[in-house]
């Protein structure tokens, strides 16, 4: 879900703030209220549903199965009406408005067996796509003080809290779990003290919004992407259940080689014709429980539960190109498709998204219909302040190395009919021996057959060689980092 617009031409923002026991969300409600009313925002806080309903006498231990489901639906139903309550109030706001849920939607589903989960959205018509996706423009997980800095996690100052350690671990992994899929999903960890903790999911809000904070926060988290050489099984996954006396099951088996639990999407991107190459315009479709068709081999496009996305990047200003994104509905889909660049091919990728190591990751497996270049293709993605092999990265997969400032790998670039690009696909971030000759440097990448600007045997012309080499050189950023 992108930031929706006002009736009054404000920004609104629907932000869950969810984690495990004792993770820091009550601090972190309050300290991001003040540094956005300091910004000049309007911010509404939502009450978490849970604590509301069961600070009235509700005792989980007293309900039986029956009544347990219930009263999970019908939290469900007062939560999303609560939460309608502040949005209504938010699209009204004269200023830009932060709206933090206090847990959002697919948190009821960590506390419900799989089977259960499904029969309510079904009784109620719902779909996760809806639940988890279009509500909430994103999601930020605090890990509890039970992972990483037990010696901090306690229950005496909530009067609703009364999980162990151990407990308060297994529904930190239940509540992450719950969210993945999530196309904004930050997960903040407790690798600093719980200051900076703090500091780094307002950084997260920050980041995401396109919001400038100077000195006042550290916004050191970038995207960092790596080449997968192949994919491993994915047939045995596993799941966790929690019953209604708070005791936590484990069902099914996890194998060495085999994925955590995920969440798999098709995406569908297409670039759109702008007015000048500084300009991208992309549109993007993004659906789950599409069905595949054996008759095509493609996916049917009209199966599954889809959302829009429409971004807009601008030229750069100060080394930054600001990005606009926004939500939109399948008709304005329909018509800016109408606007597609036809020298760029569309991008079909499955996206599994997974958390590995309380890190979240994204998969973009690229599908047929594509340009040769994108056969085979497997890029993992996450976001991180990690440096080097700082980051760990998920042993269950064949990584052949990091590619986040090589601008082949940009989509902008894997989109394009001609081959011109093609020039970079060894062109690494370490700008090909530092700038020996050009010529040397251009032959070493394969465009021998260029001569005086022309193209030759279906080589690419020497002009563009050298703009790409120059792009590849000096100018990655612009290139790179497209979604």
């Amino acid at each position: 879900m992108s930031q929706k617009v006002g009736k009054n031409n404000n920004k609104v923002y629907r932000l869950v703030l969810t984690g495990g026991p004792c993770g820091g969300k009550t601090t972190g409600q309050a300290r991001l209220c003040t540094f956005f009313e300091n910004l000049g925002w309007k911010v509404y806080r939502v009450p978490e549903t849970a604590t509301v309903l069961m600070g009235g006498g509700v005792k989980w231990t007293s309900l039986s199965e029956d009544e347990v489901y219930r009263f999970q639906g019908n939290l469900l139903s007062v939560m999303m009406q609560i939460e309608q309550t502040f949005y209504d109030l938010a699209t009204s706001c004269n200023n830009n408005c932060l709206v933090i849920c206090d847990r959002g939607t697919m948190d009821a589903s960590a506390y419900m067996r799989p089977d259960e989960w499904e029969q309510m959205k079904e009784e109620n018509g719902w779909n996760e796509v809806d639940l988890r996706d279009s509500r909430y423009n994103q999601v930020i997980h605090m890990i509890s003080a039970a992972k990483g800095a037990e010696a901090f996690y306690h229950t005496e100052s909530h009067i609703t809290r009364h999980e162990g350690i151990d407990l308060a671990r297994k529904l930190d992994d239940l509540t992450s779990q719950a969210w993945v899929g999530h196309p904004y999903f930050d997960v903040i960890d407790n690798s600093t003290d719980f200051e900076r903790k703090i500091t780094r999911m307002i950084a997260a809000v920050c980041n995401r919004l396109g919001i400038e904070a100077g000195d006042r926060l550290s916004l050191d988290s970038r995207k960092r992407k790596f080449l997968v050489a192949s994919l491993p099984d994915d047939k045995v996954l596993f799941s966790k259940l929690v019953r209604a006396d708070g005791i936590v099951d484990e069902a099914g088996i996890v194998m060495a080689n085999s994925y955590p639990q995920f969440q798999d999407f098709i995406v569908v991107h297409d670039y759109l014709v702008t007015p000048n190459q500084k300009s991208q315009a992309r549109i993007r479709r993004r659906g789950q429980n599409v069905k595949w068709d054996p008759v095509t081999s493609q996916w049917n496009l009209e199966t599954g539960h889809w959302t829009y996305t429409h971004t807009i990047r601008r030229p750069e200003i100060n080394k930054e190109s600001p990005e606009l994104k926004m939500q939109i509905s399948s008709k304005e889909y329909e018509l800016l498709l109408a606007q597609r660049d036809t020298n760029r091919y569309t991008i079909f990728k499955k996206r599994r998204c997974f958390l590995w190591n309380n890190q979240y990751f994204q998969m973009d497996i690229y599908q047929e219909p594509c340009h040769p270049r994108c056969k085979e293709l497997i890029i993992l993605e996450t976001y991180t302040t990690m440096r080097g092999d700082d980051l760990k990265l998920p042993d269950f997969l064949d990584i052949t190395r990091e590619v986040t400032k090589e601008p082949y790998y940009s989509m902008y670039n894997l989109s394009r009919k001609d081959s011109s690009i093609d020039v970079l696909k060894n062109c690494s971030s370490t700008k090909v021996t530092q700038r020996t000759s050009l010529t040397k440097s251009l032959a070493d990448v394969s465009i021998s057959g260029c001569a005086n600007g022309k193209a030759t045997n279906g080589m690419p012309g020497l002009a563009d060689a050298k703009e790409n080499f120059a792009n590849c050189e000096s100018n990655g950023t612009m290139m790179n980092g497209h979604i």
